[in-house]
């Protein structure tokens, strides 16, 4: 990214029909921490179109954010 190098290290998807939505939380060589809400086709291949769920899919992200405490604290200042 033009601000620095960074890594995934932690991600929750799901796959539905169409795609495999993503949230990611993104950790930059300088210490910080960015949430990035992405989408791959089913070949694994980033997409760069909206990201659009539907209601049946968020319980698969639900489902998968479990696995992410980071990545859910961050996401309760979104919601709280």
């Amino acid at each position: 990214m033009p601000w620095g190098k960074g890594e995934i290290v932690e991600e929750a998807t799901a796959v539905d029909e169409w795609h495999e939505p993503a949230i990611q939380l993104l950790r930059y060589e300088d210490g910080s921490y960015s949430v990035r809400f992405a989408h791959y086709d089913h070949r694994g291949r980033f997409q760069r179109s909206p990201l659009m769920v539907s209601a049946k899919t968020l319980a698969g992200l639900r489902r998968a954010l479990k696995a992410t405490p980071r990545l859910r604290r961050l996401l309760r200042r979104l919601v709280e």
